[in-house]
């Protein structure tokens, strides 16, 4: 556990907070400041009045990011409002920086009724290459996210959906491989039917779980389909089976699916589960049923947790600063579910291949490789930054919603590799100087 008095220090030390803004070009003689404002600034104003799309060459704007909450549904903090959530929001705004250097304003609203909430964020579209959303609570954040995709032309991305989602689905690829079970074959339990477990169950259906044999449960059970006119979001995987509880939805089934809270799944309840079986105990800081009693209970299992000092962390990082990256790079105007896809399987992908040392050594491991204990990359290889952004940028690409493609991919991948190039030792470096896959087109003519 994170010590309170250093995690405190830690924020208030030196300069308060954990983000600052800082100048790109010199400004420190009269023809620099006549450059940066009066009158020089008036002649990239005057372009892109003229052609909206330089705004991308003559501001940052490509390369900024919203991250913005109301704060109605912070971490495990619940409804701690904006301001109290904006420690979590500069953290966001770190973590897109350090992992694929996206610069991020972050915006704390004050605003809880979902139409003022849109009318805002849709506002600030001229500010920003794209829209995080984040701690929003379900189920008004599905329709938020969703009335500011049909409204803005830039990516909008609600992270606590579609982060969590992507990297379930790709180490859901991964261990379906391991345990030697076709997708179309598997059973999976979600407990927990909010933002997360919705989208995340979406997306298992997009990776070939067959819709009929997705099982949600949440504080009033199983949902039926008595419920799904009236709860129309986790109402579309309302069943008609005879299961009403957890207890009876689990028997039989393949995969459950925690996003709920501490020790809602027990050893028995995993017990009834089929002989091939995954358990995602996502729940955090406590997981739905702890690592070492489900490994005791059932040794064979494959298991996830939200927690690092446990194997197979799902850690909603190893996506958001990387896709943003891709999307970014080749302007495009959404995040659409080919692009998603595509960082799905470039995650799983990567995680199939042989581990840098520097990344072992980050983890204090001899050795890290393809296995039930290590179903998707580690949160701190810095490659997931050449596997994912290039696959969504060439996603976009070929799903029509770039309006900058990338020309020459493997240029790309060096811009790429300068950008994380520290962080491999000099062989490994020399080792990641190649592209990592072949795109199907390298050069867009």
């Amino acid at each position: 556990m994170v010590d309170k008095k250093a995690a405190l220090d830690y924020h208030s030390e030196n300069r308060a907070g954990k983000i600052s803004v800082t100048p790109t070009k010199p400004c420190s003689t009269q023809a620099e400041l006549s450059l940066a404002y009066t009158p020089g600034v008036a002649e990239p104003c005057r372009e892109i009045e003229k052609n909206p799309l330089t705004s991308a060459l003559y501001t940052a704007r490509s390369n900024l990011v919203g991250v913005i909450t109301n704060g109605t549904a912070v971490l495990g903090l619940g409804d701690i409002g904006p301001l109290a959530s904006k420690p979590v929001m500069e953290g966001k705004g770190v973590l897109f920086k350090q992992f694929a250097d996206v610069d991020v304003f972050d915006l704390e609203v004050d605003a809880k009724d979902p139409d003022r909430f849109i009318e805002i964020v849709a506002s600030l579209e001229p500010t920003f290459g794209g829209i995080n959303l984040e701690d929003v609570k379900a189920p008004e954040c599905f329709y938020i996210e969703e009335q500011l995709i049909k409204r803005m032309g830039i990516p909008v991305f609600h992270d606590d959906q579609h982060g969590t989602a992507m990297i379930t689905s790709a180490a859901l690829i991964n261990a379906l491989e391991l345990i030697e079970l076709d997708p179309q074959e598997a059973k999976v339990v979600f407990l927990g039917a909010g933002a997360s477990g919705v989208a995340c169950a979406h997306m298992f259906e997009a990776v070939g779980i067959p819709h009929q044999n997705i099982t949600m449960v949440d504080r009033k059970g199983v949902v039926t389909k008595d419920r799904a006119e009236a709860e129309p979001y986790r109402g579309y995987f309302a069943q008609d089976g005879s299961a009403k509880s957890l207890e009876e939805a689990i028997k039989g089934a393949n995969i459950f699916m925690g996003l709920s809270g501490k020790g809602l799944f027990n050893a028995e309840m995993l017990k009834t589960m089929a002989d091939k079986t995954i358990v995602f105990a996502l729940a955090n800081p406590d997981p739905e049923i702890d690592y070492h009693e489900a490994l005791a209970t059932r040794p064979e299992i494959i298991m996830a947790t939200g927690r690092s000092d446990f194997p197979n962390q799902v850690n909603n990082v190893l996506g958001f600063p990387f896709v943003f990256r891709g999307a970014l790079d080749v302007g495009a105007t959404q995040i659409n579910k080919e692009m998603k896809l595509a960082a799905i399987h470039a995650l799983a992908n990567l995680a199939k291949k042989p581990v840098p040392l520097s990344v072992c050594q980050a983890y204090k491991e001899k050795e890290i490789s393809f296995g039930p204990t290590y179903i998707i990359p580690k949160a701190l290889d810095p490659r997931v930054l050449l596997y994912v952004a290039p696959a969504v940028a060439q996603a976009a690409m070929e799903s029509g919603v770039a309006t900058r493609p990338i020309r020459d991919f493997e240029a790309y991948h060096q811009k790429l590799l300068r950008m994380i190039e520290v962080k491999f030792t000099r062989d490994e470096l020399i080792e990641e100087k190649a592209l990592p896959f072949v795109p199907s087109f390298a050069v867009v003519k």
